[in-house]
């Protein structure tokens, strides 16, 4: 489950929903000349379609919604996605909202003015501002780029630190390492070399001489020596890096794999829709990702990407 793959629409859709709950309470009908029982509301009998028709069907749309999004896998009923069935019915809701406002609490079909006296109240309203938000939320946070973008911000990955790993634990001058342990070297006591106490003397057996190499290295004849270091071939992306390349924000399209670095043909992470990560390297069409979790990885299809 990916809370993080919930959209701003869905969060609208949600608030709708809890909009029409709350206005269920409310008055849908009012009397003005009345003593008692003035008012009605959408859990009364006498407006009883109205409470499965908007209220309950608000809220099973809304649920609909969110699962669509946060569980994993594409879950469909009848051949389609939980989201699209949560989208006909937020769209269902608004339709039957605007037709609430219409109603009347008495049938009055030889028109006796049955109905006079009694008003629209505070639910009524809210009913219908609920429904249509909703709907609207619905269709539209597909298509506005504004809605489809994360509800909750991606977590800033941590910096690597630029001057490189601290010392070790246990060194000299740190917690865990006194002066005068066994092992320990004393300040201002250099290590054992050639002409200072304890260390090695230039012919002593066992101890190469200047210029004479160690025991078990290959000689290297002059001018025959290799380069200290070889550069690597790119792995992973099968191309070399972008020296200019600047990290930005991106998310996916559709759920795509995340493959490892080294070129394992395993995937080492699922990139989900709606979430936001982080591209830290480009080696040609492919990037390098690292996910909230900081796992990194190269992102071989970057077609359709959204660049935050």
């Amino acid at each position: 489950m990916n809370i993080r793959s919930l959209t701003r629409s869905d969060g609208a859709v949600v608030g709708a929903a809890v909009l029409l709950f709350i206005a269920s309470f409310l008055a849908f009908f009012k009397a003005d000349d009345c003593t008692e029982n003035c008012t009605v509301s959408s859990w009364e009998p006498a407006l009883f379609p109205l409470l499965p028709t908007v209220t309950l069907a608000a809220l099973v749309a809304a649920a609909l919604l969110v699962a669509g999004r946060v569980l994993p896998g594409d879950r469909k009923v009848a051949g389609l996605g939980l989201d699209q069935w949560g989208t006909a019915l937020a769209v269902f809701v608004g339709w039957a909202a605007l037709w609430s406002v219409f109603a009347t609490i008495a049938p009055d079909p030889e028109d006796q003015d049955l109905n006079r006296g009694i008003d629209l109240g505070a639910g009524a309203w809210l009913t219908l501002i609920g429904g249509l938000l909703m709907a609207a939320f619905a269709v539209l946070g597909n298509t506005v780029g504004a809605l489809r973008a994360p509800l909750l911000p991606a977590p800033s990955p941590q910096a690597p630190n630029p001057y490189g790993p601290g010392p070790q634990a246990g060194g000299y001058g740190y917690p865990g390492a006194q002066p005068g342990q066994p092992g320990q070297p004393m300040q201002g006591q250099p290590q054992g070399g050639y002409g200072y106490p304890g260390g090695p003397q230039p012919g002593q057996p066992g101890q190469p001489m200047q210029g004479q190499p160690m025991q078990g290295q290959p000689h290297q004849p002059y001018g025959g020596g290799q380069p200290a270091q070889q550069q690597a071939a790119p792995v992973g992306g099968g191309a070399p890096a972008d020296p200019n390349f600047q990290p930005f924000w991106f998310a996916v399209p559709v759920a795509r794999p995340l493959y490892g670095e080294d070129g394992s043909p395993a995937p080492v992470a699922e990139l989900a829709p709606g979430t936001w990560y982080l591209a830290v390297e480009q080696r040609g069409q492919a990037l390098v990702a690292q996910t909230q979790d900081g796992r990194r990885g190269v992102l071989q299809d970057t077609s359709g990407i959204q660049r935050g």
